[in-house]
């Protein structure tokens, strides 16, 4: 047993793909175990509050179900059939593997292919230096942000807003999009403090009465992809009712008569029809902006996981434009910080070996890519190897009856590196162990407030993981690829070449301080001075083109998006064949398929579920509990109806990720949702999808 009275408090921060980037005090044991985790009190953001999930961490990283061994595969794909290998014999076959693909069709055949199961910037970002040194092909990242960034930069011209904990200073706190209680919880924390202090009201406009609407003052509960109508009625009513503040416009917006003329006919009668929340609401919800200067709209990423994804999220923040909440400490924007950071990464991710003339494979697409689909592979040879980091594709990515076939490729050679047996490694001919976060070294920025924090290792892992950043360097060795320096660097000499080349001092300091807050002033953050474009106008009528975003080109209908904010209707709408619209909302104790496989985690989720308004039941003669199908022209999947008034008729909603061998015939949530590229700059439209749902017929006896 470890010696308890040993046990020793230390400084750390959540990795996990979250907003909150929380500041951690991890409670270690000894050098193989931890105890508890709690948020870090003094760190004025996560203010000594994480969610369950993390607290509960030592459930995950002590799991017996840790991969701890590399292993080959002895079965067929997806058979689980493995056997335990050597290091040496491990990377030996991933390197002989690509050299052979690359021999026979080029480099560009292997495909590094990884995102955020760790948001930490050495285990996360350091797979692209292998991929710039070896020329392999690009990955160019859309599966979460592209539509909600494009959407605000759209505006703002640049990806930061209002200091985040300004929240606890307004006196209307707008949540738009995000269930926060479940995914953020940080954000509630801000919020309540208003209420408390100050009085303040909360409002949360979303798709369902989720734990976060529960707690508003003014819920504003609308049909999925309708955020665009309701924000323009809002603004009808500002301009119409003289709550507009012209004078913030005239000095600070590119075309406020021009918007005010094409909102003339967006009223909320209008905004009704499309979006199903009353007229009355909607003016009242108006009014209350108008009325409160310091209103301050934090802007998720949920609502805009929509065909119309980027353009809602425009139209939303035009709002505090137009009330001239900008103005006010309390009032303005915020969605995410990343500009505030000016980070150089060049040793980290091997930028300086970029070679800009090879291809980008969209992350989102990854069915089609592997299924040979010539306009997905951009006109390049086959993608016959992949490397796979911090990512579950084989449950996480759209369309999954083609991601699972492309999978299923004999001549797809897949190495995994994982800390379980996820559904893609049960895919994988090699599997590697890895380390947890608190098992390695790394460095880390909040996205949704101000803080830079080191990660630092606390424990040793278990049996034989390495890390990401070791297992990229061994295969750069045996590639014949690792000159560049920080192949040769330890974890933490990147972190402090990465931290003085980026202006944010040592590692040295920030072991000391723990974490930096590197908040812009008042005038920055909200904008005084003027907007990021050259004239300093927010941009209420936007060149969706030229927004700039870090994207190869445009995907999606670019040329057809609206000017002004509008309701853009390219949304998936529910037809005869296909009755009801679906969202895949995050559920509160998975992390996309992080927590999946622990028990806490499962047993409170309960079994994958839709969520039906009760009189959609009964009329499909649907009762509480009753296996349901849910199909659409992309596949069909099994789940468990829940009944809820709390969400609208016409509308589903799936929580998820749920494995799919959760489901029954092993098909998950992700084969009903679609891979098709959003405008303007690709992303998954996970939140909108048509499907028809009925009651499933019996199981054999």
């Amino acid at each position: 047993m470890p010696d308890v009275s040993a046990t020793r408090i230390h400084a750390s921060a959540c990795p996990h793909d979250c907003p909150s980037t929380c500041a951690l005090e991890v409670e270690v044991v000894d050098r193989n175990r931890i105890g508890r985790l709690r948020g870090a009190a003094d760190n004025s953001y996560t203010a000594g509050v994480i969610c369950a999930k993390v607290a509960r961490y030592a459930e995950r990283i002590h799991h017996p179900d840790r991969l701890t061994r590399p292993l080959r595969r002895t079965g067929p794909k997806g058979s689980g059939q493995f056997e335990p290998i050597s290091w040496d014999d491990a990377l030996d076959i991933v390197a002989e593997r690509f050299l052979e693909a690359e021999r026979r069709y080029g480099p560009e055949t292997v495909w590094p292919y990884q995102y955020a199961g760790t948001m930490g910037f050495v285990q996360r970002d350091g797979i692209n230096r292998l991929r710039h040194a070896k020329r392999y092909s690009g990955f160019f990242s859309t599966i979460c942000t592209n539509p909600a960034w494009s959407g605000f930069l759209a505006g703002t011209g640049r990806l930061a807003g209002a200091d985040p904990r300004e929240m606890a200073k307004s006196d209307l706190v707008v949540i738009w999009g995000t269930n926060a209680v479940s995914t953020q919880v940080n954000v509630m924390t801000h919020a309540i403090r208003a209420r408390k202090e100050r009085g303040a009201r909360i409002a949360v406009v979303d798709v369902y009465r989720t734990p976060t609407m529960e707690q508003a003052d003014l819920p504003l509960l609308i049909r999925p992809g309708t955020d665009g109508a309701l924000a323009c009625a809002v603004m009808h009513v500002l301009f119409r009712d003289g709550l507009a503040d012209r004078a913030y416009l005239a000095s600070h917006a590119d075309d406020p008569a021009g918007l005010e003329a094409h909102l003339a006919e967006r009223t909320p009668a209008w905004a009704e029809v499309i979006t199903g929340l009353p007229a009355a609401a909607i003016e009242d919800f108006a009014r209350l902006v108008g009325t409160t200067p310091r209103t301050f709209f934090r802007l998720g990423y949920g609502f805009t996981r929509s065909r119309n994804g980027a353009v809602n999220m425009h139209a939303a923040s035009c709002i505090p434009v137009v009330s001239g909440a900008w103005r006010h400490e309390g009032g303005g924007a915020f969605h995410t910080n990343g500009a505030i950071y000016h980070w150089n990464k060049t040793l980290i991710e091997g930028a300086d070996l970029r070679d800009p003339s090879v291809r980008m494979l969209d992350q989102s697409r990854i069915g089609p890519i592997l299924e040979g689909d010539a306009d997905a592979l951009a006109g390049g040879p086959p993608v016959t190897a992949l490397l796979i980091q911090n990512t579950n594709p084989v449950t996480v990515a759209p369309d999954q009856t083609r991601v699972r076939r492309g999978f299923a490729r004999d001549d797809l050679f897949v190495c995994v590196h994982e800390q379980f047996l996820t559904e893609t490694a049960r895919m994988a001919d090699v599997v590697l162990p890895a380390t947890m976060f608190l098992e390695h070294d790394d460095l880390y920025q909040a996205g949704g407030n101000q803080h830079i924090l080191l990660g630092p290792k606390l424990v040793d892992p278990p049996g034989e993981c390495r890390s990401n950043h070791a297992v990229i360097g061994a295969l750069a060795a045996r590639l014949g690829a690792d000159q560049h320096p920080g192949f040769r660097m330890t974890a933490r000499e990147l972190i402090d070449a990465t931290l003085q080349a980026s202006g944010w001092g040592t590692l040295e300091a920030l072991e000391a301080a723990r974490f930096l807050d590197v908040q812009p002033d008042f005038d920055t953050a909200h904008y005084t001075d003027g907007f990021a474009w050259p004239d300093g106008r927010f941009r209420l009528k936007p060149d969706w083109a030229s927004v700039p975003y870090p994207a190869p080109s445009t995907f999606g209908p670019v040329a057809a998006m609206p000017g002004f904010p509008d309701h853009w209707a390219v949304t998936e709408e529910a037809d005869a064949e296909h009755p009801f619209r679906l969202v895949t909302a995050p559920a509160r104790q998975f992390l996309n398929t992080s927590f999946t496989e622990t028990a806490g985690s499962r047993n409170r989720e309960k079994r994958p579920s839709l969520m039906l308004h009760p009189d959609d039941a009964a009329a499909l003669g649907i009762a509480e509990g009753d296996r349901v199908e849910v199909a659409n022209r992309r596949g069909a999947v099994i789940l468990h109806a829940r009944l809820f008034d709390g969400v609208r008729r016409g509308v589903a909603i799936a929580e998820s990720i749920w494995p799919n061998a959760a489901h029954e015939g092993g098909r998950g949530i992700n084969s009903l949702t679609g891979a098709d590229a959003v405008a303007p700059f690709g992303g998954a439209a996970f939140h909108d999808n048509h499907v028809r749902v009925a009651k499933a017929a019996p199981l054999p006896s």
